[in-house]
């Protein structure tokens, strides 16, 4: 295993992220996505009782005595289903929820994930470790399938190019495979600043977890979950993300303004279930010179009032490809 699968992990934001859960001793805290335990020890240490969920089998197996020894129920599943698997031990409200989206450093760490292309390794990319992967989506999907998740995920303009490409190198087992595929139909000269294959591994990694519809699912739950004076706290680091968590808590908290076609419009007469959300932080130069992957990283938060939660945001459903 390399040093870098065995660094600690460095919770982005994480001053700003305990400003904004304000703990008070007590408390109950949802950590919706438990990685290597960053968060859910700090909110701990601050006095909560903490419930932290993770979908990776190695984040439980790995975080358990971290979990024990700070006094934290870890349990697995995915931060969509925190509800349910709450109130299965009888917790119907919670004072504060943090969310950290997108895939951990511990997961593109380890070349065995097939999250990155910097080690080569199997093209799996599942957070849960089963389901379908990304070889198995890549090697049967149709070539317009395809090249619709590398343009919607992925925001790559060439995806049409990207997809062809794919369909004639199939099969493809290996991450290394893919990004020499992508490097090749997209050109790729060794002073480029970034990787043209980023994007297509960003896309198929988002399609094969289904994570941005696991957002939305999990900002209807937290609506739900919270109680009157509640707080949100959600850390995201791609715009696709960040864009439904604004859109979400501008149209919740009764905001004026264009609203995204994948969420409802607010009801007419319906209160407002979050406060005004408060202003957008990201990571100062310090914080980025210690953890560069912190760049992107957008943290919003907001305040729930005691008005019902709204009914829940449709299926996600996004744009085609260009041709």
């Amino acid at each position: 295993m390399s040093d870098a699968a065995t660094a600690p992990h460095i919770p982005v934001l994480i001053d700003e992220v305990l400003d904004a859960l304000a703990i008070d001793p007590g408390e109950i805290h949802v950590d919706g996505t438990f990685g290597a335990g960053g968060y859910s020890s700090a909110m701990a240490r601050a006095g909560a009782r903490v419930f932290a969920f993770d979908r990776d089998p190695d984040a439980i197996r790995e975080g358990q005595a971290v979990a024990d020894a700070h006094g934290i129920t870890l349990i697995p599943g995915e931060f969509s289903r925190m509800a349910e698997l709450l109130a299965e031990r009888g917790i119907e409200k919670v004072s504060g929820i943090t969310l950290d989206i997108g895939v951990s450093s511990m997961q593109l760490d380890r070349a065995e994930r097939g999250f990155s292309f910097q080690s080569d390794g199997p093209l799996t990319m599942t957070m849960s470790q089963d389901g379908m992967s990304a070889a198995d989506f890549l090697n049967s999907a149709p070539e317009e399938d395809i090249a619709n998740v590398i343009y919607r995920y992925g925001d790559e303009p060439k995806s049409r190019r990207v997809a062809r490409a794919i369909v004639e190198a199939r099969p493809l087992e290996r991450t290394g495979q893919l990004a020499a595929v992508v490097r090749k139909a997209l050109g790729h000269k060794p002073h480029d600043k970034k990787d043209p294959a980023t994007r297509t591994f960003q896309a198929i990694r988002i399609h094969v977890n289904r994570e941005l519809e696991e957002l939305e699912l999990a900002l209807d739950a937290a609506e739900a979950l919270l109680e009157d004076g509640g707080r949100l706290a959600i850390v995201t680091f791609h715009s696709l993300e960040d864009r439904i968590v604004k859109q979400f808590l501008r149209k919740r908290s009764g905001g004026e303004g264009a609203g995204s076609r994948h969420l409802p419009e607010r009801a007419a007469g319906a209160a407002p279930t979050f406060a005004k959300p408060a202003k957008a932080m990201r990571p100062g130069e310090a914080e980025l010179a210690r953890n560069p992957r912190a760049r992107s990283a957008t943290l919003r938060s907001a305040v729930r009032t005691s008005a019902p939660a709204h009914s829940p945001s449709p299926d996600f459903s996004g744009r085609s490809a260009r041709s």
